[in-house]
């Protein structure tokens, strides 16, 4: 052999030993496991790291074991009450044992995919559409307890199985959108009409409580007009007999002389009138007689003794108790002080209650004036008496 040819051999053994080498070693990641099958027969479960292994003869299956997603195809569903709905799933699945989730099973993630699909389509079926909607937590639960049940045996665990849309199909859905408007339109009805009740009392209970009120204020009026004409018409009284009492007592000391002036005057002040007729209430020729022996002196004039005097005081009482007390000047800028601070105190008071009203405290004002008896009228303001 020449030297060419061990070279070439020697390069080929070397390339064999190295092609040998890298199938006798195998890499694990962290998050995987190998089985280990040698000549057809399952030798152990190789850890992650570094591992060797029989070489030419050894297969390695690797399986991840961290959690897996898998989506359950959307599917149409027929539920109890007739309803045809699209459903789909979301399955969280974990293995737990490498060794039957590769023999126990075909594909077990194929597998598991298939037998979520037909058991969801069998707990929808058994249920109606309404259920469905609002029992999902329920679905859920019972749905992974069933597909862990049967893939426990596959060495797979269902972690969590998801719920991911429920959709209706065209018509379902419309029906049941015209179903939500109407549950909508009866209860914007119902809560109309509440609010119609309710606003139909307030007005209601505010309109007595504005009548009674006025009603109140009306009968204090009218008490109160009541009572001030009673006190003007016993005023008025008090004011006549006052009069006649004065007219009596001044006419007292007259006598013919002075009757004749004041009915010449009478006469004076008839005839500067307008009126076209004239109607004396006294005879003229005893005018006129009566001022001839005025003029004349023919007639005597009586005279009034004080025992007169004491009579007619006896009789009307005396003068300075008929005529009043005659207030002098200071007295008078007291009373029109007196007057005057009552006026400004009411003005005052009327402001308040104004004040009070646009503040929004007008019940608390009603409540005060109706509990308000009606006010006695104030009695006269006695005048001091002034020396003679």
């Amino acid at each position: 052999m020449d030297i060419g040819t061990i070279v070439l051999l020697g390069i080929l053994l070397i390339f064999a030993v190295i092609f040998i080498l890298m199938t006798s070693v195998r890499i694990i990641q962290p998050y995987e496991q190998g089985l280990l099958i040698v000549l057809g027969n399952y030798k152990r479960k190789l850890n992650p790291g570094f591992n060797m292994v029989p070489p030419l003869i050894s297969e390695v299956i690797k399986l991840d074991l961290r959690t897996q997603v898998m989506d359950v195809p959307r599917q149409e569903v027929i539920t109890k009450d007739n309803s045809p709905t699209n459903v789909d799933a979301i399955i969280y699945i974990k293995v737990i044992d490498p060794k039957k989730a590769f023999f126990e099973v075909d594909n077990y993630v194929r597998a598991t995919i298939y037998l979520g699909q037909t058991t969801l389509r069998s707990l929808i079926g058994n249920m109606e559409l309404d259920e469905v909607l609002y029992s999902r937590e329920t679905i859920n639960d019972h749905m992974r307890d069933i597909l862990d049940k049967a893939t426990d045996q596959w060495g797979v665990k269902v972690e969590a199985v998801e719920i991911r849309e429920v959709d209706p199909v065209g018509p379902v859905k419309a029906a049941m959108e015209e179903q939500t408007s109407a549950e909508r339109r009866r209860r914007a009805a119902i809560l109309t009409a509440d609010g119609e009740k309710r606003s139909a009392i307030l007005v209601a209970e505010g309109d007595k409580r504005s009548r009674i009120l006025e009603a109140e204020g009306l009968r204090q009026s009218k008490i109160l007009e009541a009572e001030g004409q009673r006190m003007a018409t016993i005023l008025e009284g008090q004011g006549e007999a006052q009069k006649l009492r004065i007219l009596a007592m001044g006419s007292l000391p007259l006598d013919h002389k002075a009757l004749t002036v004041l009915s010449l005057n009478a006469l004076k002040d008839m005839a500067d009138g307008q009126a076209t007729k004239i109607i004396f209430p006294f005879e003229i020729t005893k005018l006129m007689e009566g001022a001839a022996n005025y003029l004349g002196v023919s007639q005597k004039t009586p005279e009034h003794t004080a025992t007169s005097l004491i009579e007619m005081e006896s009789m009307l009482g005396k003068a300075e108790d008929i005529l009043g007390e005659i207030p002098s000047q200071s007295a008078l800028k007291a009373q029109l002080q007196t007057i005057e601070k009552e006026m400004e105190k009411e003005a005052r008071s009327t402001e308040d209650i104004a004040r009070d009203l646009k503040r929004g405290r007008s019940d608390s004002v009603k409540k005060e004036l109706m509990g308000k008896s009606p006010v006695p009228p104030k009695k006269a303001a006695k005048v001091p008496k002034v020396k003679q």
